[in-house]
Order: C-alpha cells, then sequence, then structure tokens
C-alpha cells in the first residue's frame, strides 16, 4: 500500500466517466422513470462504493505498470473489462437509445454498464493488492449493479417459461458460477487483507525505527535486501537463507517480528537466487558468476554497509540450512566483524552427502523392521549414489521423509507467504520455477554444488573467537542432529550452546517462531 500517484487509475476513471457524461444528454426515454423507485439501501450503497473507489484509484502507485511478469495479466484483464465498457457506451449511442439498448448485454455479461467497470476496479484492486479498492468495488458491485438489475427485470418483459430439466441444469451451473466466483474472489480479498494489515502495523510498529526492502550493491552486482527494527541503534543480526537458491526472505518476517524490539534484523536474497537474480538476469542468465567465494565477498561488503549504516562496528550472522556453511565460513574469517553466530539446521558433513545416507540407512532399518515393501527406497538410493544430482536427492528425501515424522505438525510457511507484506512478483517466480521447471533451477544452482559436496565441518580445526548458538528441530534429517552434536562437542569458542526444538524439523523458525526467537534472545543476552 504505497502512497503516491497513479495513472493508472486516472485512466481507468477517464474511461468510467467521460463516457458518463456523455450519457447525461443521451438519457434512455423513460430512464427517470425508473430512477423514481431505485432502492434506497442500493443507491446508498453505490454513492459509497463512488465515494470509496475514485480516490482511491488515484492515491496508490500499486496499481501503476509494474514490469512484465504473471500479475500482468490481472491488469490486462482489467483493461479489456474497461475496453468493453467504451464499445458498450458506443454501440448505446450508435442505437436509438432506448431502455432495452441500455441494458442490452455485451459477450453474456449482464447489465454490462454497470458489471464490467465494477469487474475492472476489483481486478485493479488485486493487482494493486489494495484491500482498499477491493473493498469499494464490492460495495460498488451491489449497490450499483443490483440498481440496474432491478431497472433491467422492470424493462425487459418475462422471458418465455422453459421446460423444468431445462431450468434446473440453468439453475445448478448459476449456483456453480456464483458459488465459484465467491470463492476466488473472496480468497484473494482475504488474502489481500491479511498483507494489508501487516503493512500496516509494520509501518507503524516500526516509524521510529527502519522498515525497509532495497537493491544494493554488492561487489559487482545489485542485490536483493530487507531490514526490519524498532530501533537504529539495535545490533543487527544477518540472516543467511538456506537452500542453496531457496530465499525465504518473504516469509522470514513471520519469526523475527519477534526479535525486531531489541535487533535490527536484515534478510538477503544471496547472489544467484530469488530477487537477486532477475535484475542481473539479463547480464548473467545462467548464473556464471555464482561462486562460494563470491557469496562471501558479497556478505561481506553487506556487513561492511550496514556497520557503516548503522553505526556499529560488528553484527550476529545467522545461517539456516546452506546459510549455516555461507555464515560459519564468514564468522570464523571475520572474527573482527562478527560478535555472535547463531546455526540453524547446522549443515556438518555434506561431503558426498554423509547426512543423506545417514538419513536413509535409518530410514530402511525402520522401514524393514516394519516389514514394508523397500522396493522404491532401495531403488531411489542406489540411483542417488550412482548420480549425486539434486533430482535424485530431492527424490530420495520424498521416499525417506515418512519415516522420520515430526511430532510438531504445524508449518504456517503458506499461510505467511500469501498473507506477507514484502512478497513480490519476482519471489513468487522463482518460487514457481522450484516447483515447475525443477531442471532450470537446478542448473542456476549448480555451481554451488562442487563447494557444498565437499563441505566437511568435522575436518576443520575451527577454532571461533565468538559465541556460538546451534538451533535444532528434534526431528531434522536434512541436517542430522547427531551430526550438530559431534560438531558441538568438536567446537572451540567463548561459549557454544546447542538447543533442541522438540518434535520439529530442518526449519524450527517457522514450525515454533515465537519460542525459536526467545532462545535467541535469552542466549545473546547471555
Amino acid at each position: 500500500m504505497t502512497f503516491g500517484f497513479s495513472y493508472i487509475g486516472l485512466i481507468w476513471l477517464l474511461m468510467l466517466l467521460v463516457p458518463n457524461f456523455i450519457w447525461t444528454k443521451n438519457q434512455p426515454k423513460d430512464y427517470e422513470k425508473y430512477a423514481a423507485k431505485e432502492n434506497k439501501v442500493l443507491l446508498v450503497l453505490e454513492r459509497s462504493g463512488e465515494f470509496i473507489v475514485t480516490p482511491i484509484a488515484l492515491i496508490f502507485s500499486d496499481f501503476n505498470f509494474k514490469g512484465w511478469n504473471f500479475w500482468l495479466t490481472v491488469l490486462v484483464i482489467s483493461f479489456l473489462c474497461m475496453i468493453l465498457y467504451e464499445i458498450y457506451w458506443i454501440r448505446y449511442f450508435k442505437s436509438e437509445k432506448t431502455m432495452k439498448d441500455f441494458y442490452r448485454g455485451i459477450l453474456g455479461i449482464p447489465v454490462a454498464g454497470a458489471t464490467l467497470p465494477v469487474i475492472a476496479f476489483f481486478l485493479l484492486g488485486i493487482y494493486g493488492g489494495n484491500i482498499l479498492m477491493l473493498a469499494g468495488s464490492y460495495i460498488l458491485g451491489v449497490g450499483h449493479i443490483g440498481i440496474h438489475l432491478q431497472h433491467k427485470k422492470e424493462v425487459y418483459e418475462a422471458p418465455e417459461k422453459r421446460k423444468l430439466a431445462t431450468r434446473i441444469t440453468l439453475g445448478i451451473f448459476e449456483v456453480l458460477g456464483i458459488t465459484l466466483a465467491v470463492l476466488v474472489c473472496g480468497a484473494f480479498t482475504f488474502f489481500i487483507a491479511g498483507r494489508n494489515i501487516k503493512q500496516i502495523k509494520r509501518a507503524v510498529s516500526y516509524k521510529d525505527g527502519v522498515n525497509e526492502q532495497l537493491y544494493l550493491q554488492l561487489t559487482d552486482q545489485k542485490e536483493y535486501i530487507t531490514i526490519a527494527g524498532k530501533s537504529k541503534e539495535n545490533p543487527i543480526i544477518i540472516s543467511l537463507h538456506g537452500g542453496p537458491g531457496a530465499p525465504t526472505t518473504y516469509v522470514d518476517y513471520y519469526w523475527q517480528d519477534y526479535l525486531t524490539d531489541e535487533y535490527t534484523i536484515v534478510c538477503w536474497d544471496e547472489r544467484g537466487g530469488g530477487r537477486s537474480y532477475y535484475p542481473n538476469a539479463a547480464k548473467d542468465p545462467d548464473n556464471k558468476s555464482l561462486t562460494f567465494d563470491k557469496q562471501l565477498n558479497d556478505l561481506d561488503a553487506l556487513v561492511d554497509y550496514l556497520c557503516e549504516r548503522f553505526n556499529q562496528k560488528q553484527v550476529i550472522i545467522l545461517g539456516h540450512s546452506y546459510g549455516t556453511m555461507l555464515g560459519s565460513r564468514y564468522a570464523f574469517s571475520h572474527p573482527e566483524k562478527v560478535s555472535a553466530y547463531i546455526g540453524v539446521g547446522q549443515c556438518v558433513n555434506e561431503k558426498n552427502y554423509a547426512g543423506e545416507v545417514y538419513s536413509y540407512e535409518d530410514a530402511i532399518k525402520i522401514a524393514r523392521s516394519r516389514g514394508d515393501d523397500t522396493t522404491a527406497l532401495e531403488a531411489a538410493y542406489k540411483n542417488f549414489m550412482a548420480d549425486m544430482s539434486l533430482q535424485n536427492l530431492f527424490t530420495l528425501r520424498k521416499l525417506v521423509s515418512p519415516y522420520h515424522p515430526q511430532t510438531v505438525t504445524k508449518d504456517l510457511s503458506v499461510f505467511a507467504a500469501l498473507t506477507s507484506p514484502i512478497a513480490g512478483i519476482d519471489d513468487m517466480r522463482w518460487y514457481f520455477m522450484q516447483l515447475f521447471n525443477m531442471n532450470r533451477f537446478i542448473e542456476l544452482i549448480s555451481p554451488l554444488e562442487e563447494y557444498m559436496n565437499n563441505f566437511n565441518a568435522l575436518e576443520a580445526s575451527d577454532n571461533y573467537q565468538m559465541p556460538l548458538l546451534l538451533i535444532s528441530g528434534s526431528c531434522d534429517w536434512i541436517c542430522p542432529v547427531d551430526f550438530v552434536k559431534d560438531y558441538t562437542a568438536k567446537l572451540s569458542a567463548p561459549k557454544v550452546k546447542l538447543e533442541l526444538l522438540e518434535g520439529c524439523g530442518h526449519s524450527p523458525q517457522i514450525q515454533l517462531p515465537e519460542e525459536f526467537s526467545q532462545i535467541i534472545i535469552d542466549f545473546l543476552k547471555k
């Protein structure tokens, strides 16, 4: 909900109002007779909807063109509705201007002069993610369309009585159509309302601090970060997502908002993924510049920027999954810039996917003890060992995971994403690539595979110069808890602590966000 002038809203309003001004001089015969009988409640709703929609269309810049993406389809359909609306008026002005001419449908759309602009502005509300426009369109639609449906009923004689079977069939289709429309419109309204409410709450909550989403020049690329906190004086936590190439910036607010009273939280879409990929795709479409060392250099540039901007000497590094590789290596090599390191679902031994092998061996043991058919599981493991590709890895994980259930089944990541106050088009583009074009996704992140496959923290003699906190779900088999325990025992640091969140899996921060955040607060305070 970004305040600013909307040229799209202005165009839509001109397309709406100009024909109406012309119509005042070209009203159909006897229109005043029908207007005198208009329902007063519907008339109030119509005027209220106009009062809401008109200024809202002009004062939010979110309705303006935002580039070539999936949501542009919604704007195009909205525009087509307005074009049909103009065609409807041209046809009327060329007619004999009777009431029947006024209430002719177009392309099967009843009372097109009332229905088309309501649909257009409702779709504009979806495109702009604005609940005020959606609410105004609802109110306008009930009043405006309701009034003109009444007039149409009065103008046209009752249609010829149809056969019972025909009436039942048409009635079923009408009910199904209305139900589908209500469900779709209701879903969009619900999630956009949730998004807008969170946007407003965050704007109020962070009014004296910082609440930004921006692209920052890090070494040779512009990359995406978010910054949130209630005071610019608070210590900085940099959150590094997992994957690789799986940014969770748009959902991480769900747990990070519990920390922003005392910390400024920075999320970063790492080089080669998410919102940091698309601005650089023209120059580097295949992620040729993506290496682990480049990401470390980017992280160093980010740390320097934040320390200078917020006048601080050090930051706290928090990594999740793959982000723990990046975060732990950075903390180890830059102790002068890192005051504490937090590893969530810490990667320990990824050499030749040792963790996956360990997880499989446990799962096959459980399967055999139950007398399960292990043919598919063993075949998936054999394929993976022959070709340790990410595609084979995901197939193996899918078959192994049922043998490692989590007792905390709550996972609010989908709800958090759909109502996210900061989610954008590129977040969805990247996420849908992972869902529907896995081969392309794997191709883009493959430059990091070699480093990952040779990562074994147990072989290193890590002597950290800052406190370390490791947090794992007790049911995490992606980065097995036993590996994390071994790593914790081996670590050398001023303070080392391992916390297990019982029943959680690989992402305890989403499953138990408040409990997870409190562990961090308690550790850092001490």
